[in-house]
Formats: C-alpha cells, structure tokens, sequence
C-alpha cells in the first residue's frame, strides 16, 4: 500500500500558495524550540533567514543562520521596503527580507518565523492573506523564570529585562490566530503542526481546486 500523501507538499498537483506560519512567545516559552521540531518534522518547510545588526557568533554563518549587517545598512534596507518586517530587540535589529518569502510563497513553499509581536503585525500587515499565527504560552510566569535559568546563559541582571519583556509579550496574546500553552513540548510541538496543516488546506490557498471540482460535471 502507498504511503499516505503530506497535504503539505507545495508540489500538489491541485496548486497552492505557501503560507507563513508565525510562532511568537515570550523568551524561554519555546518558540525556537516548536520551529525547529516543526522544521526537522518536515524538511520542505523552509525558514526564513533574519537580518540582524549583531555581532556573529562563533559557527554562525552568513546566509545560513543570519545576514550580517551594519546599523546604517539595515536602515536602509528598512527605509526602501526591503523588509517585511523588522524591530529593535535587546538594543539589536532583526528583520526579515523581502524577496525571498515572496518567491516561496509564490512557488506554493510554506514558511515559519519565530519572532516577536511587532513583527507579526508587520508581517501581517504586508501579507493579510498569508499569515497564520500562533502565540506560546509559559504555564507560568515562575516556570517561565526557572526555564530561563536552567539555560545558564544570562546573568541575573539579564533574566529580570527578559521577564520584564515577557510580560509585555504576553498582553499581545489576544492579536494571534491560535495559542498553544507550552506545558508538555511534545503535546505543543503536535498542536503547532496541527495549525500548520490546517492552514494548507484552507479553501482559499487551495488554487487549483475550483478546476478540480468544474471538472466533476
């Protein structure tokens, strides 16, 4: 028997426009985490590559993991719309190029972006008819506290802005299309690609199916 096939796939012989599916979350609530899975769950899903005005880091790699740019250069970029979306986080810019979602999504590829609010308004904004969002939530403000300890990667004095930050984030929650709370990560990573596949096979991204159901007669 043949395998079931992915409703996924942007090589459907029906047609369809890509999507971008947009994960926002408080720092330490997931959102990485959820598109990462999302993305070695389904190889096709492509990930957009950020501009960024911060330093590299050591392995990270041009093109791959971020383009590295200089403020003025990322202004710029801003100012002739060659970014959907972009903010300032952490005193760094972030944004996402133009050019290249277009071509996915135009190619029938969907997407997914792990950033924050403003940029889901923004990208929201450009493209109304492509978003779908999801928003994660930590089960708690305390749990939230201790996942960004157990990374040992901030100082305290860096913990207490994230949290600050995060409930900031979290007053955004209501501007999503779904929210998902991040209790069990293999329960939240299921129900994020339950969104992603229900948003493929919405009747409006479906091109070719008025020709398919024309042809029954």
């Amino acid at each position: 028997m043949s395998p079931p096939q992915d409703p996924g796939s942007h090589r459907s012989s029906l047609g369809r426009r890509g999507l971008c599916l947009v994960i926002s979350a408080p720092s330490g609530a997931g959102k990485s985490t959820i598109a990462n899975a999302l993305r070695a769950a389904e190889p096709e899903l492509m990930h957009s590559v950020s501009v960024t005005t911060r330093a590299s880091r050591p392995g990270e790699v041009e093109g791959v993991h971020y383009y590295f740019r200089t403020r003025d250069q990322f202004a710029a970029m801003a100012q002739s719309g060659e970014l959907l979306e972009w903010a300032e986080v952490f005193g760094r810019g972030y944004g996402t190029p133009r050019a290249a979602v277009e071509a996915c999504l135009a190619g029938g590829r969907d997407m997914v972006f792990d950033i924050d609010w403003q940029g889901h308004r923004q990208l929201r904004a450009a493209l109304p008819a492509d978003v779908v969002s999801l928003f994660v939530l930590p089960p708690s403000l305390p749990i939230l506290e201790s996942r960004l300890r157990a990374r040992a990667s901030d100082d305290v004095a860096e913990i207490a802005r994230r949290m600050a930050a995060a409930r900031d984030e979290i007053a955004h929650w209501r501007e999503f299309d779904h929210v998902i709370v991040n209790e069990v990560l293999e329960r939240a990573i299921r129900d994020a690609r339950a969104v992603l596949n229900a948003a493929r096979i919405a009747t409006a991204r479906q091109l070719g199916m008025a020709d398919l159901v024309q042809g029954f007669g």
